[in-house]
């Protein structure tokens, strides 16, 4: 047998699949619950046929959508987001509106003033029709003149949106506040040191959190295939607190351990000057091993005993300026989400999945659900063959509980021709699928979904 001499992050579960492709009345284990109706449309990188980016965040996007309604699935389709860069194109990096309209757009996905979004961190959105046909860059009418992180927040009392943009050029980060007809009203830059892989952030009911983190932007990567990122030991890390009304000169920053969060869960303001925050955390010798495992560049530095990328807690003191912190669990997990209506307030509950780069005897392939107040989890554990993806929250119709509704998660197989969208009752994890479905090929290892649902649905 031939071995395989590709780079993990081009092989395995990594491996892109070569085209696009349709099917229709896909098959059913199970019951799909009647009360859903919608698509759930999942992203991730998928390179062009014969070529390698480097890194496995640099491949092109591609999303792969799935048609629910009537207890049926109705169709399967994948097709790659038709950005500049999908036809052969390279960002002028001499030209802003180039740069940020040349991307990826290959991490996530959302729906906000009837409008379909891919995002990346490093360019604006990039609109797709419900069939998954790329219409074209948005910019908010030209009014967003930065990047758009690929995880913005929508505040569940208003439907307004909250979204960063990083920079390599000052400024390295500027807020954003647009409102829920999709009226960009307010940037707002806010000063860091240095430009640093700033992937996600939070919202309570009053504040905005940021994650001041030392992966860091390193200009002698640049001429380097990949993502120019690397573990900065002398970047330090920290916290900042800023008032959703606020500004630059408002942000509280809280120093705390070194370490890496890409994901956060949620934020809440348990008292008043005190705000709790729970990501995944990377220890900085696991976020190493990761990162070279996706084809970035070592840190030698980064060999902080520990290892890990577990649920994590930060509570912050705002007033006095300090951070009480723990794990909340230890198993190594990625991808947390929860009930988006309850979004910078109080909640109980996370789901997360295992990291896929590090399932292994002790972190077998599951879904897992926590009770963040009990400290409890309950998982469901899949064939050590499938790896599951981010499992994404749909409430019931008329839901009265937090846990109420159905989490959504394309799984694939690491070698098989093969992958499935199963469907878990949330309230109970740990009984497995009501339903999968079985889609008609292999769907990579990739990033976020979402579900969107059916008009009046």
């Amino acid at each position: 047998m031939t071995a395989d001499l590709r780079p993990a992050y081009l092989s395995g579960g990594f491996a892109p699949v070569p085209d696009e492709a349709d099917a229709v009345d896909l098959d059913v284990s199970g019951h799909l619950p009647a009360e859903l109706a919608g698509r759930y449309l999942r992203n991730g990188p998928n390179p062009l046929p014969g070529t390698d980016p480097g890194h496995n965040f640099a491949g092109q996007g591609m999303l792969h959508g799935v048609r629910i309604v009537d207890g049926r699935a109705t169709w399967y389709r994948n097709r790659w987001v038709r950005t500049p860069l999908a036809d052969g194109a390279r960002p002028d990096r001499t030209d802003p509106l180039s740069a940020l309209t040349c991307t990826t757009a290959n991490t996530s996905v959302i729906h906000h003033a009837g409008r379909i979004l891919t995002l990346v961190e490093n360019g604006v959105p990039w609109e797709v029709t419900e069939d998954l046909d790329t219409v074209g860059p948005w910019d908010f009418h030209g009014k967003l003149r930065t990047a758009m992180t690929a995880h913005p927040k929508v505040d569940p009392a208003t439907g307004d949106l909250y979204l960063f943009g990083v920079g390599l050029q000052p400024p390295h980060l500027t807020f954003h506040h647009v409102t829920a007809a999709g009226d960009l009203v307010r940037s707002t830059p806010i000063t860091v040191p240095r430009p640093t892989m700033m992937h996600d952030f939070a919202i309570t009911e009053n504040h905005v959190v940021w994650l001041d983190l030392p992966v860091v932007f390193d200009q002698g990567l640049r001429s380097r295939p990949g993502i120019p990122f690397r573990w900065s030991d002398a970047h330090g890390a920290r916290i900042g607190v800023m008032p959703r009304d606020g500004g630059d000169a408002d942000v509280r920053w809280i120093d705390v351990e070194p370490g890496y969060a890409f994901h956060v869960a949620n934020a809440k303001e348990a008292a008043p000057g005190r705000i709790v925050v729970e990501a995944v955390r990377y220890t900085p010798a696991t976020f190493d091993r990761i990162w070279t495992g996706l084809g970035g560049v070592s840190s030698p530095s980064a060999v902080v005993a520990g290892s890990g990328a577990n649920l994590y807690r930060w509570t912050l003191d705002v007033a006095a300026g300090t951070a009480g912190e723990e794990a909340v669990d230890d198993l190594d997990v990625e991808f947390p989400t929860i009930n988006d209506d309850r979004t910078g307030l109080a909640s109980d509950t996370v789901y997360a999945v295992t990291a896929p780069l590090m399932i292994d005897d002790r972190n077998k392939p599951a879904i897992i659900k926590y009770d963040t107040v009990r400290g409890t989890r309950d998982t469901w554990v899949f064939d050590p063959s499938w790896i599951p993806g981010e499992a994404e929250f749909v409430p019931a119709r008329g839901a009265t509980r937090e846990d109420d509704g159905w989490l959504l998660s394309i799984v694939a197989h690491r070698t098989a021709d093969a992958a499935s969208l199963v469907v878990l009752d949330a309230s109970d994890v740990a009984a497995g699928p009501v339903a999968t479905v079985h889609l008609p090929r292999r769907v990579p290892l990739g990033f976020h979904g979402g579900w969107i649902p059916d008009a009046g649905r």
